[in-house]
């Protein structure tokens, strides 16, 4: 059974829109910052660490758009895995290796998590996390988090049926004070 795992950049005040670009006011907000060696080391290996790609359309054109012209052992990973986009608009991905998922959400993906075996990673995605959060369905949370208010902008939590608990498994700081925080769904 596959691990949903939702990896995110964030504000202090919860915000996760374009933080590496996008039509927002204060797009790409993270670059303004400096995650420092080991903070890119911690990106490059999450990012290999996954077996699979779960993202919503937004999402994929931007990756879409990027990741084919990029070379290395990251653009490789990228360009080879199996990429699972959540969309009701997208019917012919172009991007190698891409399904398209556009019947109910929950049902899609508790299938694919049934399906793949190892980390299916959810990269930004902001209402798709949400629906992902609100059915339960989200193994572990990974928040590098931003010392930046943006004061507007889409937030990643939004409001869900139910209390979940989460677990603190691993906490660093790096670069400029930027800390990542991992969370994993505590089922007790």
């Amino acid at each position: 059974m596959g691990t949903l795992v939702v990896t995110t950049f964030i504000s202090l005040d919860g915000v996760a829109e374009a933080p590496g670009g996008g039509d927002f006011k204060y797009a790409e907000w993270s670059f303004a910052f400096d995650r420092g060696e080991d903070g890119e080391r911690f990106k490059h290996d999450e990012a290999l660490g996954a077996e699979a790609l779960l993202i919503g359309r937004t999402t994929y054109e931007g990756f879409a758009a990027a990741w084919p012209d990029y070379e290395g052992e990251l653009a490789d990973k990228y360009n080879s895995m199996p990429k699972y986009v959540v969309s009701t608009t997208l019917t012919d991905p172009a991007w190698n290796n891409t399904r398209v998922l556009s019947g109910d959400v929950v049902a899609e993906v508790t299938k694919l998590k049934n399906e793949v075996t190892g980390e299916i990673q959810v990269p930004g995605s902001i209402r798709l996390v949400q629906a992902l959060l609100a059915a339960d369905l989200v193994d572990e949370i990974h928040l590098m988090t931003f010392p930046v208010i943006l004061g507007t902008g889409r937030r990643l939590f939004a409001e869900t049926p139910e209390k979940t608990k989460w677990h603190l498994t691993q906490s660093k700081t790096f670069g400029e004070g930027i800390p990542v925080t991992v969370y994993q769904r505590d089922l007790s």
